[in-house]
């Protein structure tokens, strides 16, 4: 079942534009598509993977709403500013940025670390989130009105698994960052909010985690199974929506089967 089919559509997301980077795959493919549900103008942005991008675009318009596809490594300091524009450019408005985009890298243990390693985390996982902040806010703060939402993570709250330590803190900086930010731009109608989900089967532990460490983390779930990105998908339509959360800034919403209660 697609996020198209769980989730209604919500009335005040028709035609809103909604930026989402890291869109091709995983959590952020399923939400641009269940944005389309509530037709929405969907940009997906993608780096490697076009093919999957494209179906993502084709799911987008059947549920009913537009896409629009941005291809570009957010790792590299042009990109925030070029993918924001063109959106801009495209739809002629920008009302919610999902700063979706990260990565683990690969697990690295203390000893193993080098400049680089810690330059490719920071650079995946805070440096553009940084970037894309300044630019969607640059144009939200003119139209008076914007969601922010940023992807933070488990790992932030419980400092990550085995070799995932640098990832965890960038994601900790994530999350108090989407705080300060809400404080400063809640003055010109934007809200910022971030999504923290807890052990989701995307590409990402597919890549990273081994069955047995699946396993170890499925036992510390008191719903006992593994999330999938479907069940992240509300969380960003909640957040994106005034009406539903118009009053909502600066929170860190868990989504995780109740592994981690704040």
């Amino acid at each position: 079942m697609t996020s198209s089919e769980v989730y209604p559509s919500i009335p005040d997301l028709a035609r809103k534009v909604v930026l989402i980077t890291g869109a091709s795959t995983g959590i952020g493919a399923a939400t641009a598509v269940a944005f389309g549900r509530s037709k929405a103008h969907v940009a997906i942005h993608y780096n490697a993977s076009e093919t999957p991008a494209r179906q993502v675009a084709e799911e987008v318009q059947a549920a009913g709403g537009e896409a629009f596809l941005i291809q570009a490594d957010v790792t590299k300091p042009e990109a925030a500013t070029r993918v924001v524009a063109d959106t801009v450019e495209h739809f002629g408005r920008l009302d919610v940025l999902i700063n979706n985009a990260g990565g683990l890298v690969k697990r690295t243990p203390v000893q193993d670390y080098t400049d680089e390693y810690v330059d490719a985390v920071l650079a995946l996982n805070v440096d553009q989130v940084v970037r894309f902040v300044r630019e969607g806010a640059s144009h939200m703060r003119a139209q008076r009105s914007g969601s922010i939402i940023n992807v933070s993570s488990i790992a932030a709250r419980h400092g990550g698994g085995p070799g995932s330590v640098i990832y965890a803190a960038a994601k900790g900086f994530i999350s108090v960052a989407t705080r300060g930010w809400a404080k400063e731009l809640v003055k010109d109608g934007v809200r910022v909010n971030a999504v923290s989900p807890g052990v989701i089967m995307t590409p990402f532990h597919e890549r990273y985690s081994t069955p047995e460490q699946l396993t170890t983390m499925q036992a510390t779930i008191p719903m006992d199974r593994l999330g999938t990105a479907e069940d992240c998908v509300g969380a960003f339509l909640y957040l994106a929506s005034d009406r539903l959360s118009g009053y909502v800034t600066g929170q860190i919403m868990e989504v995780n089967g109740g592994q981690y209660m704040p």
